[in-house]
């Protein structure tokens, strides 16, 4: 069974059993195995079957998950602003910060 969840803007699929990484949760502060829920279902579906779709959300359709990890950080990127021929540039760096949650159950 698999499911297309929206989550903090962008749509993914995702399985039992598997592991995500999501925009970071609760300010990292939830405890490795706290229970996630997912209610956002745009399709939920069997794989070579049937699919529900929703208008935009599948009513009543949910997929949960537990925190493996409650805090990652994504590689550092920089980034440099300039402006030709006038001595202005600025740098800036960003570190993108997760939250690993496994897959346990798709219902809908």
């Amino acid at each position: 069974m698999y499911a297309i969840i929206e989550e903090s803007g962008s749509q993914r699929k995702v399985t039992q059993g598997e592991e995500i990484l999501v925009d970071l949760l609760e300010d990292g502060l939830l405890k490795p195995g706290a229970a996630v829920t997912f209610d956002k279902i745009l399709v939920v579906g069997e794989v070579g079957g049937s699919a529900k779709l929703g208008q935009p959300y599948v009513a009543g359709a949910t997929v949960t998950g537990e925190v493996v990890e409650p805090i990652l950080k994504d590689d550092k990127i920089t980034i440099w602003k300039f402006r030709p021929k006038k001595a202005w540039q600025r740098k800036q760096g960003h570190r993108q910060r997760y939250t690993k949650v496994r897959v346990t159950a798709i219902k809908g």
